[in-house]
């Protein structure tokens, strides 16, 4: 979705204002990203592009 035309089509001068204020009716969009990553990517069935691995320090 291209925020800035939503934006316009709201009457927002402010695409950032948009997403401050309707970013909650998209729960599922950081699972989008993550699978849009991930289908890009490609990775290990079970883990993401996304995941940082950890790091111990010593």
């Amino acid at each position: 979705m291209d925020i800035r035309a939503l934006a316009e089509f709201l009457g927002h001068a402010d695409p950032g204002f948009t997403l401050r204020t309707y970013t909650h009716l998209m729960p599922s969009s950081r699972d989008r990203m993550r699978k849009a990553i991930d289908d890009t990517w490609g990775t290990i069935p079970g883990t993401s592009a996304l995941d940082v691995p950890s790091r111990e320090i010593s």
